[in-house]
């Protein structure tokens, strides 16, 4: 395995730790409960999961973290220590993990992806028509990206953002995606409200907006999301905060009250998952 960040160090600030490799990690070894957690899966899932989670703990040593289990919860999603938010990734090829604090940050997504296109059938899964019709455009006049995989990434990586939070799935078509190619960056409107899983400072019910970046390295797609604390600054009545991120301003707007941008995410009827 070569540790090289990759395309998910540049979709992220740098108070974020990263650990990204290309290759597999023949130095990846599991703590007890992992293994259990693994132990009837097939052997290419017990390699992945023990190798994302090897970047995972490189990247909370970061932090100052010494080597821990990280076995995921009764709804498949990482656990992590105390104080600490983060995301993990891994596809043919590469695979990364992302931490950084909560003091920082309320909650971050990670996704990386083969830049190819996705197998015939699963845009429609993913995509509403505005979406796909997008989507067609913008492979006119940028052909060299695959806009779909792009989508099905960015995806994956709001629903990693967003469930931490709400403690609740999306379905697709709860989530329409707008690309800006110049910035490489997308907006995100979720178009259902919902309320939070932990309280959060003056709000009951939020409809998030996202703002996500996205970058492509060495053959693969990565896109990340985080979700802010709320800034002091007012702009037009809405308070809001912005940071520089990946060579590009992102905002965070107060009346939405979240966000900027692993694993592939499982299609399934009337929605997406992850596991790790």
């Amino acid at each position: 395995m070569t540790w090289d960040d990759g395309p998910v160090r540049g979709v992220l600030p740098a108070f974020v730790a990263v650990a990204g490799a290309f290759g597999e990690a023949a130095g990846a070894v599991l703590f007890p409960e992992e293994r259990a957690y693994v132990a009837g899966a097939a052997a290419t899932r017990r390699r992945e999961f023990g190798e994302v989670r090897h970047c995972a703990r490189r990247a909370l040593g970061a932090l100052g973290i010494r080597p821990l289990p990280l076995v995921p919860g009764a709804d498949r999603a990482p656990r992590w220590p105390g104080g600490v938010v983060g995301s993990m990734t891994h596809c043919p090829g590469y695979r990364a993990a992302a931490v950084a604090s909560r003091t920082r940050l309320l909650s971050l997504g990670i996704d990386a992806e083969p830049h190819a296109p996705l197998p015939a059938g699963v845009l429609d899964l993913v995509a509403d028509p505005v979406e796909r019709a997008a989507l067609a455009r913008l492979a006119r006049t940028h052909p060299q990206v695959h806009w779909d995989t792009l989508l099905f990434s960015a995806k994956e990586s709001v629903f990693k953002a967003w469930f931490p939070l709400m403690g609740s799935w999306l379905d697709f078509t709860d989530a329409r995606l707008r690309f800006r190619p110049r910035d490489a960056a997308f907006d995100v409107r979720i178009r259902v409200p919902a309320r939070p899983a932990s309280p959060l400072p003056g709000q009951s019910t939020i409809t998030p907006c996202f703002t996500g970046s996205w970058r492509i390295a060495r053959g693969i797609l990565a896109t990340s999301v985080m979700a802010l604390h709320s800034g002091p600054a007012t702009e037009g009545g809405r308070r809001e905060r912005i940071v520089r991120s990946a060579g590009s301003h992102v905002r965070i707007l107060h009346s939405c009250r979240l966000i900027t941008v692993a694993q592939p995410f499982t299609v399934r009827a009337g929605g997406w998952s992850q596991a790790h």
